[in-house]
């Protein structure tokens, strides 16, 4: 029997009907104009769609000459509801959205579940929604592909960094790294503490980001320790916060989106 994920923030996060999220998501494609090779690695939010889909657009745009290069992505993102150790993959054969199913790479799952400290989890997938909003989008801008989930729990940027090597494949496999930055500051100080970020992950400097700056510190560090080590080159492609796309400026979350591409 297959087993699917079904969707569990369609309807909050972004649209349960599926001609209003395809609408939504085109006209966020639609006002992002990233230019530049095609990437190996994003880095894209992954909040509601009114307050992140602006920024993450900018990511997911840069695909779409690449629609039918890609064919597997690697989703991995923080796990916000489950405690843990390691990297949890899921049992599903297809994660469903309102736009269809997107099946799972149940082979490439394997290779992962190989590691040290790479475990299935499903209950940790039911809920979580870092992985499930970037769906979507990709449904989007790609022709057929599957993904590799995993969410990452108690780990360590090397840990994360071996598991992207395992599964780097080649021009046919992206790299999605799902993270917000940092919560709940005015806007001002938020302006500079993801501008710090920013620079922080364009200079391949993991030291700077700890879970106060991003929510999926440890799947971005993995992937920057790993890109520097491959010799990648990052674009930062667009960097707001809640305050600049939706909602008051009190208390706002930083969103930021990267391209890394190889040499």
């Amino acid at each position: 029997m297959r087993s699917e994920r079904i969707p569990a923030v369609a309807g909050l996060f972004y649209p349960a009907s599926p001609g209003e999220l395809e609408r939504d998501v085109a006209a966020y494609l639609a006002r992002a104009e990233p230019e530049g090779d095609a990437p190996k690695a994003l880095i894209v939010p992954h909040a509601g769609f009114v307050y992140s889909g602006p920024v993450a657009a900018w990511g997911y745009r840069s695909l779409e000459p690449h629609r039918a290069t890609v064919k597997r992505v690697v989703l991995i993102g923080p796990a916000h509801r489950a405690l843990y150790q390691g990297i949890a993959t899921s049992g599903a054969d297809a994660f469903v959205t309102p736009l269809g199913r997107v099946p799972v790479d149940r082979d490439a799952v394997k290779v992962a579940e190989a590691l040290p400290r790479v475990l299935r989890h499903d209950a940790a997938h039911r809920p979580e929604h870092s992985l499930e909003v970037h769906l979507p989008f990709l449904q989007i801008v790609l022709d057929e592909f599957s993904i590799v989930p995993l969410l990452v729990g108690d780990s360590s940027p090397s840990e994360v960094a071996d598991v992207l090597e395992a599964l780097w494949g080649g021009e046919e496999t992206l790299l999605v790294v799902s993270s917000d930055l940092s919560h709940y500051h005015d806007y001002a100080t938020a302006r500079v503490l993801d501008r710090e970020t920013s620079e922080a992950i364009e200079a391949f400097d993991t030291a700077p980001i700890h879970g106060r700056r991003a929510c999926g510190h440890l799947p971005i560090k993995g992937l920057l320790l790993l890109a520097e080590r491959r010799g990648m080159r990052v674009t930062r492609l667009d960097l707001k916060s809640s305050g600049d796309t939706a909602g008051p400026r009190d208390q706002v979350v930083g969103y930021g989106t990267w391209a890394f591409t190889e040499p």
